[in-house]
């Protein structure tokens, strides 16, 4: 999931621009750092995915990569599943499922990123 989305994020990152920038402005408050073009940061974002998914799945650099995948998914659930701010049910209810399953995934990562092993 991280690499392919990552792939799209950073060859099409149009579509996703407009969710980012509800993510970006504060982040780049707090991390001058990060891009503050909303485009730049949702590509480089994609970067992150793709190169730390590598990683994760040929087992290299396993809690590094597992760190920046959280650190890229939190700010991807907030701005990407705002199920709370959707007005249809049925749009509503996706959301929360893509949003719950993020969550999953970072549960996941968390165990990457702390097992001993």
């Amino acid at each position: 999931m991280f690499i392919s989305g990552g792939l799209d994020a950073v060859r099409n990152p149009e579509g996703k621009v407009k969710k980012a920038e509800v993510v970006v402005s504060p982040l780049t408050r707090r991390f001058p750092a990060l891009p503050q073009d909303p485009e730049a940061f949702v590509r480089a974002n994609g970067a992150v995915d793709v190169a730390a998914g590598v990683l994760l799945a040929v087992g290299r650099f396993r809690r590094l990569a597992a760190l920046a995948l959280m650190a890229s998914l939190v700010p991807t659930t907030f701005a990407g599943h705002r199920f709370w701010e959707e007005a249809g049910d049925e749009w509503r209810a996706q959301q929360r499922i893509h949003f719950l399953k993020n969550l999953g995934l970072l549960g996941g990562l968390i165990l990457a990123a702390t097992d001993p092993d």
